[in-house]
């Protein structure tokens, strides 16, 4: 047996072993030491397993186990794992012999240069001018939101209902739920199939093709080097990704990372930097007058991402992070695929936030019947006037509280009105794109981190957004760039 490769772990996991080992029976069909590497990765199978056989020793193991956890600040799954994934790769150097005259694939060189520091930056941005600015941007949130809200939606819809409720409801204070400027029908509705629907679909469909290529774990592999700056690793690509989805789905996704730390610092830059696919649609609608807008605005989140998640890393105690992933083969994306994947996200939308649109209207509707929505605009208008905003765009920010893309699409509207200038368009989807995250994925984080994190996650958010866009403001006024 001298031929037979052995592999070594950590010495306090190889002493963990060796006591598990000692305390089991010989009725598993798995080696000791197999069962007892997979108790140390709380395998739910074989723990069952043991917890049936081995029943007087099973405390014991139990503790050991606990013990063991105790000593790493990551999973064991993680530390086994790695260790596991390094030795594969010194055995495959150790025995593969590679031709080196054999010509490599066209896939296989653009896969390489996805990862490029350079080449890999490139490409990035490719990626994101033609598939978020001009089809997400401009097709989606301009062509398509254009023809639906303006032909559609003003042309027929709303009018048709508006004379309808007036016929058959002779209160106008009843009337305003259901139309006029913020009804459930005319303003909900519009908002959440006329201005949102386009802008998540096209979103969804450009995600769906990414995801289908192979080309997310490779973009995991070209941000690892940064996201450890920010204490993360590349494998944080995948929810900060998901994130410009749906916020709530990429906070719940932060479980696949390895330590807690990560877990809190990814969750307070998603809250802070990522806009959702709906928000982020509209924002790129607004800024799609000025390309040097949306450059400005791009390059302020991107370092605002930065600054904040430098500084959580360094104000927030715990090891550096490492990182695997298995790369996949680059593909061309299977239309099938695609289009399963764009259908299931659709479907999500329209079942999950269209009655939280029709909901929030609700609210709005009894804000302005009692008078507290008026209240709220009013108490807001300081803060407006200190970050260059018209006291208009309080109530976008106040729709923000509810969902974050039903603020956008309440700026929309007051570009669209030509009550917002360039310069201000600016400063408000900066702000919007920094604000507090909406009811839903503040839920989620505090079910994920607990109620005290995300209090405070929340208000570091609020208070950072509206000072961002203070200092915003004043560079663009004093610079003159816009």
């Amino acid at each position: 047996m001298s031929g037979q490769h052995r592999l070594v772990y950590d010495e306090r996991i190889e002493d963990a072993v060796n006591r598990i080992s000692a305390l089991l029976s010989d009725s598993y069909f798995l080696s000791k030491r197999a069962v007892s590497l997979l108790l140390l990765q709380e395998d739910e199978d074989i723990t069952q397993l043991v917890e049936a056989t081995d029943r007087s020793s099973y405390e014991e193991i139990s503790s050991i186990v606990e013990e063991t956890k105790q000593a790493f600040d990551r999973p064991l799954s993680y530390v086994i794992g790695l260790t596991m994934h390094e030795d594969a790769l010194n055995i495959t150097e150790r025995s593969v012999t590679r031709n080196r005259k054999m010509r490599r694939s066209f896939a296989s060189v653009l896969s390489d240069l996805t990862m490029h520091p350079i080449s890999g930056i490139i490409i990035l941005l490719l990626v994101l001018y033609f598939g978020l600015y001009k089809f997400v941007g401009e097709f989606g949130a301009g062509t398509i939101v254009d023809f639906l809200e303006e032909n559609i939606f003003e042309g027929y819809i709303n009018p048709f209902l508006t004379r309808v409720f007036e016929v058959l409801i002779p209160w106008r204070w009843l009337q305003e739920l259901f139309v006029h400027e913020y009804g459930v029908l005319t303003l909900g509705m519009r908002y959440a199939i006329a201005i949102i629907l386009p802008i998540v679909g096209t979103f969804f469909l450009v995600f769906s093709i990414i995801e289908d290529s192979g080309y997310l774990p490779r973009l995991a592999m070209l941000v690892d080097r940064i996201f450890k700056k920010i204490g993360l690793n590349g494998r944080a690509v995948i929810p900060m990704t998901l994130g410009f989805g749906c916020g709530t789905m990429a906070t719940i996704v932060t479980r696949t990372l390895e330590s807690k730390r990560e877990k809190v610092i990814s969750t307070l830059l998603l809250a802070l930097a990522i806009p959702c696919s709906a928000q982020l649609g509209v924002i790129l609608a607004m800024l799609s007058v000025s390309f040097r807008a949306l450059v400005i605005w791009m390059v302020f989140v991107a370092l605002s991402f930065l600054l904040v998640g430098f500084l959580a890393a360094r104000l927030y105690p715990g090891k550096k992070p490492s990182f695997y992933m298995e790369v996949p083969p680059l593909r061309i994306p299977k239309i099938s695929n695609v289009l399963s994947k764009t259908l299931a996200r659709m479907k999500w939308y329209l079942v999950e936030v269209i009655p939280i649109f029709l909901g929030a209207s609700v609210i709005i509707w009894i804000g302005n019947l009692t008078g507290a929505f008026n209240l709220l605009v009013r108490a807001l208008h300081p803060v407006m006037s200190f970050v260059g905003l018209p006291s208009e765009s309080a109530q976008a920010f106040i729709f923000g509280f509810f969902r974050r893309d039903y603020g956008a699409a309440g700026l929309y509207d007051l570009q669209r009105a030509g009550i917002l200038d360039i310069r201000q368009i600016l400063v408000a989807s900066t702000i919007l794109t920094l604000f507090v995250p909406c009811v839903a994925q503040f839920a989620v984080m505090i079910k994920e981190r607990g109620l005290k994190t995300a209090l405070w996650i929340a208000s570091f958010v609020f208070v950072f957004a509206f000072a961002a866009g203070a200092v915003l403001n004043v560079v663009l006024q004093v610079t003159g760039i816009l």
